[in-house]
């Protein structure tokens, strides 16, 4: 191993970044990493359909393992977000206006697909500047790269020009891979017509590697002799990806698990290009609350923008960082769970020295880029905001305020940034999902005697200033006293005649914030109302 390469920490942190970089380093070997000639990492995208969280989710963990990789070996990195936006409008996505004007251009590149927002010069261009937006909003570190440029602008010649030296090979690969008719046709090289501007998946009827030309022939008849080079032709999506790699020299790719097959046939394709395939992590898909794979053309699951509407995007970041190999549901009921894991996280990162190996385990440390902001983090959960938005049928932050600052005086909006956003948030979240589904039960009569001791106990702590762990223990006794088994049992009775739902917040906590003057109150609420409906 070279002192170039060798690790600048060990062992290595357990965290699937450092694995993946520490993969990406086996990759690199040897070879002289310069300034002029760093490791490259590279997302894509396919600008067909409005960017989605998945495109978010794999530029982050990309970022996430370069982040990695740059501590493990110091050497310098680039990160490419690469949109095919050559490749040819296939259908018209179901979530964008105009669509009548944009079957019209079905086949053609999307870069010369006119934008049906009326934003942009081309759809693409509104596409990738979606895709910029959101990437840049989230402070990521990258280079975009559009398809047409690289082939208009020649930045690609040389590799198409070798594909025309292998291009039986090529075909070898994929054909097999393929139906009788299609087989019979195919070609990695997809002229563009010169008077239609379709993209063309035709037969070649010759290769001429030297003068870098195709021949073939149209519906019509007609013959043509393009030239692949200069934007006049693309590749086939299989040989393009590995044409990319080959041109470019890069070392790093990851994709999902749907492109397993993609993945295979595009490395055998760069090694026949001469190239060595990139290193990279197959990750699972993310499933809409049907259980179906999110799409950029349905527009289904949870959009970034949707996202960040009901929580802080350090909350996106956590979900993405969980295990990225495992396949998860990416739905509104999901948002909560990932705050609080994120706040959770920030919480226990603040405890670490700032050259504490466990820090690099920490996803709070990626997320934030190996610099934890000191107001990062909160005094309360998101899933407890909502539980006092909900008893309080909170509409506005000033209520949720006053609970806050009673249970600790010293947070102020100032103060406690993060958690004046996550008080905006549980607002807009309680309105949309937390209300509408709410469902109080009446409690048995097991259960109404134990409310009624809970709400009797609770009085005697009145005028007291009573910690959350003192009104906790005192649930528990109550819970204990009256026999429930398991104990949990009576925590779900709480949180179902209280809260109107399945489960709730530790529910010490929860008086200390909302008060117990109030959740005696709120306990007599719920008695009465019962006896109304049994009356």
């Amino acid at each position: 191993m070279s002192e170039q390469h060798r690790p600048l920490i060990s062992p290595l942190p357990k965290s699937w970044p450092f694995e993946e970089a520490a993969k990406l380093s086996a990759h690199v070997g040897a070879r002289a990493v310069t300034a002029a000639r760093p490791v490259l990492l590279e997302t894509g995208y396919g600008p067909s359909g409005l960017p989605h969280i998945g495109t978010f989710g794999e530029v982050a963990r990309t970022s996430w393992v370069r982040q990695a990789f740059t501590k493990l070996t110091g050497l310098p990195t680039r990160l490419l977000a690469f949109s095919d936006d050559m490749d040819a409008l296939r259908k018209v996505p179901e979530n964008v206006p105009n669509q009548d004007m944009l079957r019209q251009f079905i086949g053609k590149p999307l870069s010369r697909v006119p934008d049906p927002f009326g934003t942009h010069d081309s759809f693409a261009a509104h596409n990738n500047a979606r895709l910029r937006a959101f990437l840049d909003g989230f402070g990521f570190e990258y280079e975009f790269a559009s398809s047409t440029r690289y082939y208009e602008g020649g930045r690609f010649d040389a590799a198409l020009k070798r594909v025309l030296e292998v291009h039986d090979e090529i075909v070898a690969v994929i054909a097999p891979t393929l139906g009788q008719e299609r087989r019979a046709t195919y070609s990695p090289v997809l002229p563009i017509h010169p008077r239609t501007g379709q993209v063309m998946q035709v037969k070649m009827d010759a290769i001429d590697p030297v003068a870098g030309t195709v021949r073939w022939t149209d519906e019509e008849g007609e013959t043509f002799e393009t030239p692949v080079t200069g934007g006049h032709a693309k590749m086939q999506w299989k040989a393009d990806w590995a044409m990319r790699w080959y041109a470019l020299g890069v070392d790093y790719e990851m994709s999902g698990k749907d492109l397993i097959d993609s993945v295979r046939l595009s490395g055998k394709i760069c090694r026949i290009l001469g190239g060595q395939p990139p290193a990279g992590l197959t990750y699972e898909l993310f499933l809409d609350q049907n259980g179906q794979k999110i799409s950029k053309s349905k527009g289904n699951g949870i959009s970034v923008e949707e996202w960040l509407r009901y929580a802080p995007a350090e909350s996106l970041g956590q979900y993405m960082f969980n295990a990225p190999q495992r396949a998860k549901r990416l739905f509104f009921d999901v948002i909560p769970k990932a705050t609080d894991e994120y706040l959770a996280h920030v919480g226990k990162a603040k405890t670490f020295a700032p050259e504490d190996p466990a820090l690099l385990t920490n996803p709070a440390w990626f997320i934030h880029k190996g610099e934890i902001p000191a107001d990062a983090g909160s005094p309360v959960t998101f899933a407890m905001l909502l539980n006092l938005a909900s008893v309080a049928n909170a509409e506005t932050p000033d209520v949720l305020w006053k609970f806050i600052q009673r249970y600790d005086p010293a947070a102020t909006p100032e103060s406690c940034p993060m958690l004046a956003r996550l008080v905006d948030h549980a607002i807009v979240y309680y309105a949309d999902f937390v209300r509408p589904t709410k469902h109080y039960r009446g409690p048995d009569a097991h259960e109404r005697k134990a409310l009624a001791d809970l709400a009797e106990a609770l009085r005697g702590l009145e005028g007291e200033d009573a910690s959350p762990d003192t009104c906790q223990n005192l649930v528990f006794e109550i819970g204990k006293t009256h026999g429930f088994e398991p104990l949990r049992a009576w925590f779900g009775c709480l949180y179902e005649v209280l809260l109107g739902q399945k489960e709730g917040p530790r529910f010490g906590i929860f008086v200390a914030l909302y008060g117990i003057t109030e959740t005696v109150a709120l306990i007599e609420a719920a008695l009465t109302r019962d006896e109304r409906a049994a009356g």
